[in-house]
Order: C-alpha cells, then structure tokens, then sequence
C-alpha cells in the first residue's frame, strides 16, 4: 500500500515578509489594539472590509466571538428563538446560546445545504437566522434572505468557510445584516485564532464595537460617525473579544495568497471531483448555479454502502495514508448535532442525521498540486474498489 500521499493537514507558511513587523512589535512590546492610530489591528479591518466591499470590519478573537457580538449587537430580547443549519460546528449553536438565545435546528439535505421546506417552516417561529456555509457549501441563498425579508428577520452569515466564495458575484458574508469570518489555522486566512465582523450597518457594528472591548473613547481608532458612536457609550456591556497586533500582522501579510489560493484550491477540488465520479458509489453533490466556491476541503457521499462496507472503505483509505472524517461516525464529532448536549429539548433531525452517517470530509488544501490530486484520488478510489469490489459494486 501506498503510504508517502501529501500531507493535507499542513498549513500553508506565514509569508516571510509578515516577520519583520512581527519583530518590531515583539522589540516593543505593543500588542494592544487600541495604543496607536495605525495599529496592525486597524489597518487589517481597512483592507478587510475594502477587499469584501463592505463599509465596516470588526477584528475579533474568533468567528465565534464575531457571531455572538452580530447576536447581541442585534438587540434581540433574552431567550429569542434563532434559526441555525443542523449542519454546523458546535461553535454556532454556543455562540447562540452564549448571546442568552435558544437556537432552533433546521434540517439539511444531501447536498450539505439548508433544507428550504424545513427553514420555511420554522421561519415564522424566531427572531433570526444564522446561517452557516458549512465546509464551503453555500445554501440557496436568493431564497433564503426573501423569505426572511419578508418577516423582517435578519440574517447573519456563518461564512468560517467561504472566504472567497461568491454567490452571484457577490462575496459571501456580504449578503445579509453582517458577515462573520475566520482566521483559525485550517482556514484560508491563518492566525491560529482569530476573526472578522463586516456589515454595512452602522448602528450594528457601533453596538459590536463597543461590546468587543472598545472602552471609554477607543471607538474613536475606527472609521465610524462619531454620533453613532456616542448614542451607545457606556450602555453595552464589554466582552473584551479583541484581537491583538500580531494575529492581525499574520493575516495581513497573506491577503495578497487569497486569490492564489482561491484559485488552486478550487483546481484541485474540481480535478479531484472529476476523478471520483468515475465511480458512481462516489456521491458529490454538484453546487448551484449563483454559487463559485473556494473550497480548502471535499466533501462526498457514500449512502449506497453497508456500514460494514464503509468500515472497510476507511480502513482502507487510512492504509493508503488517508484519515477521512465521517460526519457521523466519528465519536463526539463537533458537527454532529446530537453531540450538543448543551442544548436543551433535543428534537430529531432524520434528513441530517441521515447525511451525517454517510458524508465523508477530507481536507484539500491550496497547497497540493494536481498530481498530488491524482495520489489522493487514486488512493480513494483503490479504497473504494477494496471495501466494494467493481464485481459486486
């Protein structure tokens, strides 16, 4: 068996030139956001919300801290319903329940994407909806923001995995009220920690500003409308989700990767695609039409397989050098939503779970190139015709 296949769990290096600026402010000492009127911090929300042509960015310590401060900044009263994909990272779901909200699940279909029968169903019943592009997979979104403007509930996106993703032409996360990112390191952007609010709302990202830690006059060092500002000092509370200097130099210096990487990453996922399909046990639901992806990972379907058959498909692909993440199989998976024991009043979601117990995810990152692609696919494939030969197939 083959054992020397690409590292997909790498990250790609911090470019060299982010290294001198990260010695200067190691030299002295000034890790705090708000000491200086250029701080690296302020100049990454400038070129940020310039890039997603948004009117304002909020720089955090996590995409979950940026989703709790949309919540809040919301005003939603305690205890307001939230609608959230079943389909998602723990995260969201606390990070509804951290802003004193009950998230309220929807189900998700094959495709990865929000199931709109379910999401109209649930939609007269909250407050507001969350909703996450898991791992890159944008839910129909034309449908999704007219349903809910015409309940006049707001929108926040999860967009943790669509940096650089568009949905007709647009950027991901600048399609509802406010956009949160991440900048955790499998991400496209890598700081280890760290994340992103964008809106074009000035009241909301003044409400966000505060609440991540802008105390006394700090608002002043963003580029907002002073009497905005004033209407909301001192009446929120501090949560103190700032993100400090060096985590915004390493994010700044790989802005310029990201169409580069936008772009390879892509290349390898189509060309890995285009390698499976060659194999109809293989199920790789195709994208909408307004949807161009950014995808760092694959996701594919095995619904066909006898968990026995499964079983040995994994094993074989970790024979080959592959650990490929089944949704549903893995124990005490974050996504899978009957592992949020946190939440109360557990409701089943038969769509979801169903997709789940079958989705399999594996990380592709920009990195690889298209004979690495052909490694890992043949690898996939040679699992395959293990765990199911072509006879019995």
């Amino acid at each position: 068996m083959t054992r020397d296949l690409p590292d997909v769990h790498s990250a790609e290096p911090i470019p060299a030139r982010a290294m001198d600026e990260v010695n200067r402010i190691l030299q002295s000492g000034d890790l705090f956001r708000y000491n200086s009127a250029n701080s690296p911090v302020t100049m990454l929300e400038q070129d940020f919300a310039a890039m997603m042509g948004s009117r304002y960015a909020l720089a955090v310590s996590s995409c979950s801290a940026a989703i709790f401060l949309a919540l809040k900044a919301l005003d939603l009263p305690p205890q307001a319903r939230v609608l959230i994909p079943a389909f998602t990272f723990a995260a969201v779901p606390s990070a509804v329940v951290h802003a004193e909200c009950v998230p309220v699940l929807c189900e998700c279909g094959r495709n990865y994407r929000i199931d709109l029968e379910d999401f109209r169903a649930k939609l007269p019943d909250v407050s507001a909806v969350v909703i996450s592009h898991m791992r890159g997979h944008t839910s129909d979104m034309d449908a999704i923001l007219a349903a809910c403007a015409k309940m006049d509930i707001p929108v926040i996106e999860d967009a943790a995995h669509s940096l650089g993703t568009t949905w007709n032409g647009r950027n991901i996360g600048t399609l509802g009220a406010m956009g949160c990112f991440s900048f955790q390191s499998y991400k496209l952007l890598n700081a280890g920690e760290g994340g992103i609010l964008i809106s074009d709302d000035p009241e909301l990202i003044a409400r966000a500003i505060i609440m991540s830690g802008a105390y006394e006059h700090n608002w002043k060092h963003h580029d907002i409308d002073p009497d905005v500002m004033e209407r909301v000092q001192n009446k929120l509370p501090l949560y103190n989700m700032r993100l400090n200097t060096l985590s915004a130099v390493l994010i700044r210096a790989q802005l310029d990767e990201i169409p580069r990487r936008v772009r390879d990453g892509a290349r390898n996922h189509d060309h890995l695609v285009e390698k499976l399909r060659t194999n109809p046990l293989f199920d790789l639901p195709a994208p909408y039409p307004a949807e161009a992806r950014a995808p760092d990972s694959v996701q594919f379907n095995l619904p066909t397989l006898s968990d026995a058959q499964l079983d040995d498909f994994l094993s074989a692909a970790e024979m080959h050098g592959l650990r490929i993440q089944v949704f549903g199989r893995s124990r005490d998976n974050a996504r899978a939503f009957w592992n949020w024991r946190f939440l109360d009043g557990f409701i089943e979601l038969p769509k979801t779970r169903k997709m789940l117990m079958r989705a399999c995810d594996l990380r592709l990152p920009a990195s690889l190139s298209i004979a690495d692609c052909d490694q890992i696919a043949g690898a996939l494939l040679a699992s395959m015709n293990t765990a199911v030969p072509p006879q019995h197939a």
